[in-house]
């Protein structure tokens, strides 16, 4: 995913968090707020709860390559935060791009 695309500062995330609107699947949770670029950027969290290293970095590269997939029909201008659940260590890929899919369907961020 291009850099543009991402976030990094912690306070991104937690300002998501706390003042975004959030909505649950049983595999992900989304949130997001608007913001002030022409662009989406999107967050990925995944708790040690869900595993070792190597666990969590494959669910994280899993929901990373289902977000770049869909960025040319997600609608511009939000930071978005994707939480991984417990359930999503279990997930195939197909599992968690359906799961976003229909997260970004019920928050209408998609064109």
């Amino acid at each position: 995913m291009k850099r543009k695309y991402r976030l990094r500062r912690n306070s991104d995330f937690q300002r998501i968090r706390q003042v975004g609107k959030s909505y649950a699947s049983s595999l992900l949770v989304l949130a997001f707020l608007r913001n002030e670029f022409d662009h989406s950027r999107f967050g990925f969290v995944v708790s040690k709860r869900l595993g070792k290293a190597v666990q969590r970095n494959k669910i994280k590269r899993r929901m990373r390559e289902a977000v770049r997939l869909k960025i040319p029909h997600i609608k511009p201008g939000f930071d978005v935060v994707i939480i991984a659940r417990i359930p999503s260590r279990n997930a195939t890929f197909s599992d968690i791009c359906r799961s976003i899919e229909r997260l970004l369907k019920t928050a209408n961020l998609l064109l």
